[in-house]
């Protein structure tokens, strides 16, 4: 039975989001003491979080930055704030999805069997217990990684699959799950255009509920975090069509 545990300080919506996880076969427990959430987490070892961003003491951001320094499990931030800049920030803070108030209930059901199934289920590459935590007492810690352990390469970048690194000319960089899918997409095909809808349905399998701008915002991340290594611009954008893996600039790049 996978455990949700729910970070909302409105108890109404609280009790309800924990009865419709009940209903759904879910083991849900909300959060009870916001001046210190690790601890109840701990104690819980949930496999997904439900996120509130304005909370007492300390924003849903700093929650989940805590969360990501022990476990990849999925984040889905729930707020009433609908702005761009606010998803942009949940995800550059470490969330994998986010859902606006009022809550479409159905809607939130299907991301969270999404998000269960890429992390421990029949998308995930290697079979995830349910029965208890890791060592450092959250279930979820480094289980959502969906790689095996090789590696892909491209004219000197490498992606260590396992570890879900990046690595250029000897400095490397950890990337999140959604950064390392998009990687490995780009990576399997250097010099192609791997069009918007591959990238989706590699990232999510409820296609139909991710607002496209989500995958924006991802693919924003990981030219971050490449451009961190010295490789700016080495994700080129084909509008209407995808993004590609420059194979010139990797040429460039590994002759300087």
């Amino acid at each position: 039975m996978y455990r949700i545990f729910i970070v909302e300080d409105d108890e109404k919506i609280a009790v309800i989001l924990r009865g419709r996880m009940e209903q759904y076969g879910y083991e849900a427990a909300a959060a009870s003491e916001f001046r210190e959430l690790m601890p109840q987490l701990e104690a819980f070892t949930p496999h997904l979080v439900l996120l509130d961003i304005n909370l007492p003491y300390f924003d849903g951001y700093y929650w989940c930055r805590q969360i990501r320094m022990r476990s990849s499990m999925p984040i889905i931030y729930i707020s009433a704030r609908a702005g761009e800049m606010d998803q942009v920030m949940a995800i550059e803070n470490g969330g994998d999805d986010y859902i606006t108030k009022p809550i479409q209930l159905e809607l939130l059901m299907a991301k969270v069997r999404s998000a269960l199934r890429r992390a421990y289920g029949e998308y995930a590459a290697l079979p995830e217990k349910t029965g208890g935590g890791d060592a450092d007492g959250l279930a979820g810690s480094g289980s959502a990684v969906r790689y095996g352990s090789s590696e892909l390469s491209a004219h000197g970048l490498k992606l260590h699959l396992s570890r879900s690194e990046l690595e250029w000319k000897g400095r490397k960089i950890e990337l999140t799950k959604n950064e390392g899918l998009l990687a490995e997409c780009l990576l399997r095909k250097p010099g192609h255009v791997i069009p918007r809808e591959s990238l989706l349905e590699a990232l999510w399998d409820d296609v139909q509920f991710v607002d496209d701008n989500t995958l924006t915002v991802n693919v924003t991340r990981l030219r971050k975090k490449l451009e961190e290594l010295g490789l700016p611009k080495v994700i080129e954008t084909m509008r209407g069509q995808g993004y590609k893996l420059s194979e010139d600039v990797l040429r460039e790049g590994a002759a300087t």
